[in-house]
């Protein structure tokens, strides 16, 4: 993070000392999507929930990372789910888009890594979906709260796990189990 940060301060203290013999190169300017990204990035780590870790590949990219669940308690609990996270160039007028690359049985993710929260929707009939106000430190909130207070059977993403639940809960946990010992460690 400090190298994204340290180029944005280097093109706004180079604003006035640029060369005369040519235009500036526009790919030293910093977007105005990495510009909130390095203030709420920095927020992000300074109120990160305690079950979750971030991880940035390329600290020059803070569009694009990961982040680590853990969760502590209930269904979940000694699991570790990972999201891959990439932060459009239109953010923040529209969201993260987010996805699980940890095989999961979860009413709200699916197999396969889609993710039904509702923040995380462009258009939210409800109206909890995204808004220009929301931040990355409620996109992480939101996806680690998925695994305690947002589990939802009544609104599910992936049915065969709410109706399993609905079937047999012990049953149900089990197959989270399994899961979590084949994929999720």
């Amino acid at each position: 993070m400090l190298t994204l940060a340290s180029k944005l301060k280097r093109d706004e203290g180079g604003k006035t000392g640029r060369s005369p013999s040519g235009p500036s190169d526009s790919s030293h300017r910093v977007s105005i999507r990495d510009r909130l990204l390095i203030k709420e990035v920095a927020e992000l780590e300074a109120n990160l929930p305690s079950t979750c870790k971030l991880n940035f590949p390329d600290v020059n990219k803070l569009h694009s990372f990961q982040l680590a669940v853990s969760p502590d308690e209930g269904y979940y609990q000694s699991g570790k789910f990972q999201f891959e996270i990439d932060v459009p160039e239109a953010y923040n007028m529209v969201p993260p888009k987010v996805k699980c690359s940890t095989r999961i049985w979860h009413p709200n993710i699916t197999e396969t890594g889609e993710i039904c929260l509702s923040l995380l929707r462009e258009h939210s009939i409800d109206g909890t979906g995204w808004a220009p106000t929301r931040t990355l430190k409620d996109v992480v909130w939101g996806l680690n709260s998925l695994f305690t207070d947002l589990l939802n059977f009544d609104d599910p993403l992936n049915i065969d796990a709410a109706e399993h639940h609905l079937r047999d809960k012990e049953d149900f946990r089990s197959k989270v189990q399994d899961y979590i010992k084949n994929y999720a460690r």
